[in-house]
């Protein structure tokens, strides 16, 4: 099945609300839980969160690492303020989780480089995906740790629509739609593979985590 590209942006108010209420418990926990035991020596320092929607996964990590500084960027405006209403009930959290809205790679960042760079759920959102790996070099220190957790493309249509129905079922219909739109939209493997390729980070690993998630995670050196 050929990728259909869908909206870099999730900024209309309903669609935000939707997808800032919906339960991403399990995803966002696996990816917590894989960052944590694959990289245990990493307990400080400074990272980035490319794509960080309401920030769920920032919060999580700056909570599960107090020696953690997270910057959490994302273009949505809409997405961010949900982030920024938690972050105001916990000003501790608050002051060492920093969310800025702004596009990638133009954004303005408070470092030049990090420790950890992290997305989940941004790759399958752009319409040039080497943008992202260009400014993961651009902005690693040396050693530094990638983490990144996306969709894959499933073969074909059926299989995309039973996946919204197995974990969707109970969703609103937007974000049925949305979750849907963004499994045609999504990368297989082997292009991201290719992604890598291009830009000269095959020390990454891409592999397979659930029945539709792949994770690309590594150091640089």
């Amino acid at each position: 099945m050929q990728r259909i590209p869908e909206p870099e942006l999730m900024n209309e108010p309903e669609q935000a609300l939707a997808y800032a209420e919906a339960d991403f418990d399990e995803a966002n926990t696996l990816f917590v839980d894989l960052f944590v035991s694959r990289f245990p020596d990493f307990h400080s320092g400074r990272l980035l969160d490319l794509g960080c929607g309401p920030a769920d996964i920032s919060l999580r990590l700056a909570a599960a690492l107090p020696g953690l500084l997270v910057d959490g960027v994302d273009g949505a405006g809409e997405m961010l303020k949900f982030g920024r209403e938690r972050l105001a009930l916990d000003p501790a959290l608050a002051s060492r989780v920093t969310l800025i809205e702004g596009i990638i790679p133009g954004v303005e960042l408070p470092a030049s480089h990090y420790g950890a760079l992290i997305s989940n759920s941004l790759l399958h959102h752009l319409h040039q995906p080497d943008v992202l790996w260009q400014m993961i070099s651009r902005l690693a220190a040396p050693g530094a740790i990638v983490m990144i957790m996306d969709l894959f493309r499933p073969p074909d249509c059926d299989r995309a629509a039973s996946l919204v129905e197995c974990y969707a079922h109970d969703a609103p219909p937007i974000l049925q739609e949305d979750f849907y739109n963004s499994l045609l939209a999504a990368f297989t493997p082997n292009e991201v593979m290719e992604q890598l390729a291009r830009n000269d980070l095959e020390s990454l690993q891409v592999e397979t985590v659930s029945d539709r998630h792949l994770l690309v995670s590594g150091r640089l050196g």
